[in-house]
């Protein structure tokens, strides 16, 4: 079955005279670490079986009181100081997630209130590891079609939550964590081209059907539905290192760039061994790919923001730096974006101003338990480490 993918009917992901640009970034991890060695205790597994499989040592998995929602208002809320702007200055807020704290209210909404906003659209995206590629473009073209000046995009899982504890192919693979950037419009001079553009140049989406029950969460609505995940290794695997570098080469390409012209790419922590194929796949080396997995684990839709915010700490990105994300999740899908860096790296500090404590989520006196942790994790989620 081809793919069918999109990027704009010219491949150019702008609308004439607009694109957009990041202002803001920030992430939020639990504090929690569940190593390789903790996983020995639960599963059949050693530390040398899961990091020459994947590159993982640990991971972190959230406490009680920890959720989706309350790490993406976390992130949201760094994001926002960092960007200089409040959470009213915001038209949009989005939240790729597979694990939100409930079917309904959406996670937006209750990051919304978190935040204290009062203006903002919000809506929760399902695209699975992909989804924050998914929010980007939505998000942009939200903003080029003139709809809003400012958007949240967040990227945000508890997937220690969605994981079958017993089953030693996929629970030494997720963790728990949160990122998070703004997005603004950004009106450009006449004539810019893909040499000298500022903010977003390109991006590239696909689905495949074909494999929507080789990465799945059977569970909805309904008595008996199952809530963990269900993973075919072998062909997601396989899939996933020939998607992922297809359309990486496909933005790159739609920017008018080579991946030569390529400062940086930050793919999706899933796996050590799909990240090195992407490398090879696209002649990219692996000195100029930013790679955290082997401290968080796969976190789905947060990794990419998780990893962007921690590549400009690092001082992986500088003013006029290229880089490209992109991301393989379940459905399947597959999304990538090319965007030139403009933002001071040293307005990352403006995140510290943050206090956790005025950042919180509302809930109903003796609501949901969204935020009850796995009953085999009680044991190691007295550690704290940052």
């Amino acid at each position: 079955m081809s793919e069918q993918r999109i990027g704009g009917t010219t491949g150019s992901a702008q609308i004439p005279n607009r694109t957009t640009h990041i202002t803001g970034w920030g992430h939020e991890v639990p504090a929690a670490t569940l190593t390789n060695a903790d996983l020995e205790k639960i599963v059949e597994t050693s530390d040398e079986w899961i990091t020459t499989r994947t590159g993982i040592r640990e991971r972190r998995i959230a406490s009680k009181g920890e959720t989706t929602a309350s790490m993406g208002a976390l992130a949201a809320a760094r994001a926002l100081a960092v960007a200089g702007i409040k959470a009213d200055d915001v038209d949009l807020i989005v939240v790729a997630t597979l694990t939100p704290d409930h079917l309904m209210p959406s996670t937006a909404v209750l990051i919304k209130g978190a935040l204290g906003s009062t203006r903002a659209a919000a809506f929760d995206l399902s695209a699975a590891c992909s989804g924050f590629a998914y929010a980007y473009a939505v998000a942009h073209g939200f903003l080029t079609a003139g709809l809003g000046q400012r958007a949240l995009v967040i990227g945000a899982e508890t997937l220690s939550r969605a994981v079958d504890w017993s089953d030693r192919s996929t629970c030494v693979l997720f963790g728990d964590g949160a990122g998070a950037i703004v997005l603004e419009a950004l009106d450009l001079e006449a004539g810019q081209g893909a040499a000298s553009r500022p903010g977003t140049l390109s991006f590239e989406l696909s689905a495949d059907p074909s494999g929507a029950y080789a990465l799945w969460i059977p569970g909805g609505v309904g008595e008996g539905a199952d809530p963990l995940i269900k993973m075919d290794g072998a062909k997601t695997y396989v899939y996933a290192t020939r998607t992922m570098a297809a359309v990486a080469t496909a933005a790159i390409e739609r920017a008018g760039l080579t991946p030569a012209q390529v400062d940086l790419v930050i793919p999706h922590q899933a796996n050590i061994r799909i990240i090195e194929h992407v490398s090879k796949a696209i002649s990219f080396p692996m000195e100029k790919i930013f790679v955290n997995l082997d401290k968080y684990g796969n976190t789905s839709a947060a990794s990419i923001p998780i990893a962007l915010s921690e590549a400009v700490a690092a001082g992986r990105l500088k003013p006029g730096d290229v880089f490209c994300t992109v991301a393989f999740g379940g459905g399947y899908t597959s999304g990538a974006f090319v965007t030139r860096w403009g933002a001071d790296p040293a307005h990352g500090a403006r995140a510290a101003s943050v206090d956790p404590a005025s950042i919180r989520v509302v809930r109903p006196e003796g609501g949901a338990k969204a935020d009850e942790p796995p009953a085999v994790l009680q044991v190691f989620l007295g550690r704290r480490h940052r």
